[in-house]
């Protein structure tokens, strides 16, 4: 008996942990249709992980039947470095490309020294992050920033 206990606690405990691990995978009913309400998403972000994050938040939403009218992450601080051709982060981005608007602040690539040309196809940049967050929230989008 000791032992089908023994098994089932690994079980349950496994079974946790993959759900912990992997984030969550079904939103309520009543968030859905809180997030039906405004379906424009913007993100102002400054590292790798957030970006990425923010682009599975996307899948998130469409798995769970959110409609999105638009969703745009601005992009501000040394992540910029990152979105460069030939970069992890492009071919991560291949998958949300036509989908998802990645707005590039100007700012931080004059300070990091990144050119327009060496960013990959599907950004945008814009003058100053802070300007365009601002522009977003005048238009109504629901904002977030990490």
């Amino acid at each position: 008996m000791s032992n089908i206990f023994r098994t089932l606690l690994i079980i349950m405990v496994m079974a946790a942990t993959v759900t912990v691990a992997n984030g969550q995978k079904k939103l309520d009913q009543q968030v859905v249709t809180d997030l039906q309400k405004t379906p424009k998403y913007a993100f102002v972000l400054t590292t790798e992980r957030h970006f990425k994050g923010v682009l599975s938040m996307y899948d998130l939403l469409i798995e769970n039947g959110v409609v999105i009218e638009d969703y745009e992450i601005v992009v501000k601080g040394k992540v910029v470095t990152q979105l460069v051709k030939n970069s992890e982060l492009e071919a991560f981005f291949q998958k949300y490309k036509g989908k998802v608007k990645v707005s590039v602040c100007s700012v931080a690539m004059e300070k990091l020294g990144v050119a327009e040309d060496t960013l990959f196809e599907g950004l945008d940049v814009t003058p100053t992050a802070s300007v365009r967050m601002l522009q977003l929230q005048a238009n109504g989008y629901n904002t977030l920033t990490y």
